[in-house]
């Protein structure tokens, strides 16, 4: 096999393209959401992810060189790799921003910086998951029922991801919607516009131009001045964070380690499937030293495996297009290049990609997942969107100006209770919903399956949780509600409860139709 075959440029447009869109929106979140200086973003952050992205990339195509030669054949497609998506918006919304809060609120002089060094413990976090996942991926992917798995997901995917980019989109209706059916036409239509253009391509240009056309970029500032940008050596700041909110962010850190190691596990088989076998373990182990590459050099975001490698095989993709993707976009960044890149190319123009992606990880929890399963992945989902509710209610009580004169406290939550919404349920629902979605699926999954004992088992983690605070336990700060450690009593007996009503129900309760069968 060739390194380089004409639908290794057909791959790299997509799968370039696709690492451009979150490099796009990491740059969007991180002035936006963050507040981070461009020197933040262009100097230390960004050379990161170029170091991440190039070592991935690079062993993938070699191991795709490897197994062609291995076994003689000259269709060997190199598995798709680049920026986890997912991490990107949880890290941002559910590590960083908390820690920027924390530090505004304790009167750090300099709350950007702590937001950053919370994003690289999160990547260091997880780096080593990813890295040892080998070890214990497929154990836990078989105690784990995929419903609870996907839909836990899914729920980051449909509220953080796709919800809050269609807003986006609906708020500049000309430029989003314009390109949204582009993506609805090409990825869900599956077709091709003529002459080969990846729909991901024509949407970005249409996106631009429409935006550039209709003055949506009229008063932007002009591109930052970035000349060369080598990478730095920021491990030690890694380290360098507020420990009391350790707990915190590994609330975040531990459940999205565990599904980019299985996300990463099931697009391996995938490409088995489609006929390229290759050693699970060291593609895992890569997987994690890129993440770790990416936070040693000052990138809070983790890479992955990227879901799809049947779709680039089919393009006729072998390894050239992921040596092109690494180089590339590492040149784009550490020339400066990617800075007038982002000043052009507005994140609107690609937020619908985005949107689809969220779509896609939404569909794929139902559609992965056994039909009578379908009730276990809707309860999956409630604790993300309870999570987003209450992300929403504090941004838009912060905008109202609680948490500078006034601080939040419990009279806002009887207040709001007075109309109806109950946001004592959401903050607390907020603190660990990864967790809680995972166990509250996996118990809903038990009792379909009438397995009453195992129903029973994933309410009591859920209630040990809660014991720790790791799951509901909140507190008040001026502007913000985050994790307080320690006994979530009246959350911890409910699950108990939960679990004692399971145990009996073998005794208490007789069978209406056959288990795991619709009525």
């Amino acid at each position: 096999m060739r390194w380089f075959v004409r639908g290794d440029l057909d791959g790299f447009f997509g799968l370039a393209l696709d690492n451009l869109v979150q490099i796009l929106l990491i740059d969007t979140l991180c002035r936006g959401v963050l507040g981070f200086p461009n020197e933040l973003i262009y100097q230390r952050v960004m050379p990161g992810v170029a170091v991440s992205l190039l070592v991935g990339n690079l062993y993938y195509a070699r191991q795709a060189m490897q197994l062609a030669r291995a076994t003689g054949r000259t269709d060997v497609c190199a598995l798709p790799y680049g920026i986890n998506t997912p991490s990107v918006v949880a890290y941002v919304f559910l590590v960083m921003l908390p820690a920027k809060l924390a530090a505004q609120a304790a009167g750090d002089p300099n709350p950007v910086e702590a937001a950053w060094r919370a994003g690289l413990f999160a990547c260091v976090g997880s780096g080593v998951l990813e890295l040892t996942g080998a070890l214990y991926a497929e154990r836990v992917r078989r105690a784990t029922p995929r419903a609870a798995l996907l839909s836990t997901l899914a729920g980051i995917a449909l509220t953080f991801i796709a919800l809050g980019f269609l807003l986006q989109t609906f708020a500049r209706p000309i430029v989003g919607l314009a390109t949204l059916a582009v993506v609805l036409l090409t990825y869900f239509g599956r077709v091709r516009f003529r002459g080969g253009l990846p729909g991901g391509l024509v949407a970005v240009l249409l996106g631009t131009a429409l935006a550039w056309a209709t003055g949506l970029l009229r008063d932007q500032a002009a591109p930052a001045a970035v000349g060369l940008s080598l990478p730095q050596f920021c491990l030690p700041q890694a380290f360098a964070i507020d420990w009391s909110q350790a707990a915190t962010y590994c609330s975040v850190i531990l459940p999205m380690g565990l599904f980019n190691v299985l996300g990463s596990l099931q697009n391996i088989e995938s490409a088995e499937a489609a006929g390229d076998l290759y050693p699970t373990a060291p593609a895992l182990a890569v997987n994690g030293l890129g993440t770790l590459s990416a936070a040693v050099c000052g990138s809070c975001f983790p890479t992955t495996i990227y879901i799809g490698h049947p779709g680039w095989k089919a393009l006729g993709a072998r390894a050239g297009y992921s040596v092109l993707t690494g180089l590339v976009l590492t040149l784009l960044i550490l020339t400066g290049t990617l800075s007038y890149l982002a000043w052009a190319v507005p994140i609107d123009a690609g937020m619908v990609i985005v949107v689809w992606i969220g779509l896609v990880m939404t569909a794929q929890a139902f559609a992965a997942t056994p039909r009578h399963h379908a009730p276990a992945v809707v309860v999956g989902l409630l604790p993300g969107l309870g999570a987003y509710a209450a992300f929403v209610m504090k941004c838009s009580l912060r905008a109202a100006g609680f948490g500078v004169d006034r601080p939040l406290g419990q009279a806002i939550e009887l207040a709001l209770q007075r109309e109806g919404l109950f946001a004592s349920g959401a903050f607390a629902l907020e603190q660990g919903f990864i967790f809680t979605a995972t166990c509250l699926a996996a118990a809903t999954v038990g009792v379909i399956e009438r397995r009453f004992g195992l129903a029973a088992l994933w309410c009591g983690l859920a209630a040990l949780l809660s014991l720790t605070g790791l799951m509901h336990g909140y507190q008040y700060l001026p502007g913000d509600t985050v994790l307080k450690l320690g006994p979530a009593g009246p959350w911890a007996a409910g699950y108990a409860l939960m679990a004692l009503i399971f145990l009996l129900a073998r005794w208490l309760t007789v069978p209406t139709d056959e288990p795991g069968h619709d009525a």
